[in-house]
């Protein structure tokens, strides 16, 4: 699946209170590309993940999906394409606390009215060093392992891509090394397309591709 973002532009408010927070972007996102986007705070990295993942509208331009514009969907038929096509891991692991391991991580096919490929679901969680541990609630489980839990939750519909938000900003340094290096096997595995944002230049190095993003300007720094 080719995504082809032209011309992305959000922007808040009128007249003085006019807000640029993202400035005519352009991005091609190829088949098993990994792709890290780094800037500070406010620089509108998160802005563009929401744009690129269809959590948000842009105020101008396109995005499509194989040629499918997908900002043309209603709210029904993008909330169902991102359940089934995009798998997204957040700084916040956003685990339901009243439902076992395995009850999150099955949880978005549950939505989708299927149920889960066990032999799949067994590759996954052993993969992510959490097969041990799906009969626990999120209290019972470490930092580390409740996002290894979100990342097998993004991962359960075999999505195209997954976007992963400041995945380690929650964890000390060893669980968030830990984490992307999982991230990094899972994309080589599994051919997934993996796109990061960051503020952690170490993180960003990981990526075959390098952006970074400054006043809503984004700009690839890759060596080619």
């Amino acid at each position: 699946m080719k995504i082809e973002a032209r011309e992305l532009s959000k922007i808040y408010g009128n007249g003085e209170n006019r807000v640029v927070a993202l400035d005519r972007v352009n991005l091609e996102i190829g088949i098993n590309d990994f792709i890290s986007i780094m800037g500070p705070s406010g620089s509108g990295k998160s802005t563009l993940l929401h744009l690129l993942s269809g959590l948000d509208r842009p105020t101008s331009g396109s995005l499509t999906y194989d040629g499918r514009d997908i900002y043309s969907l209603s709210d029904r038929e993008l909330s169902t394409f991102r359940r089934r096509r995009i798998g997204f891991v957040f700084q916040q692991f956003h685990l339901l606390p009243v439902l076992t391991a395995r009850e999150n991580i099955i949880m978005p096919l549950l939505l989708d009215k299927k149920q889960p490929d066990e032999a799949y679901l067994m590759q996954l969680t052993e993969l992510l060093g959490i097969g041990d541990r799906l009969g626990h609630l999120p209290h019972e489980l470490s930092g580390g392992q409740q996002q290894r839990v979100a990342i097998a939750r993004a991962l359960i519909a075999k999505p195209d891509i997954i976007f992963a938000d400041e995945p380690t900003g929650n964890l000390d340094s060893k669980s968030g090394g830990e984490v992307m290096k999982m991230l990094e096997n899972i994309w080589k595995r599994m051919g997934t397309k993996l796109v990061i944002i960051t503020h952690d230049s170490q993180i960003a190095q990981m990526a075959e591709r390098r952006f970074v993003i400054v006043d809503g300007v984004l700009s690839e720094v890759t060596v080619k």
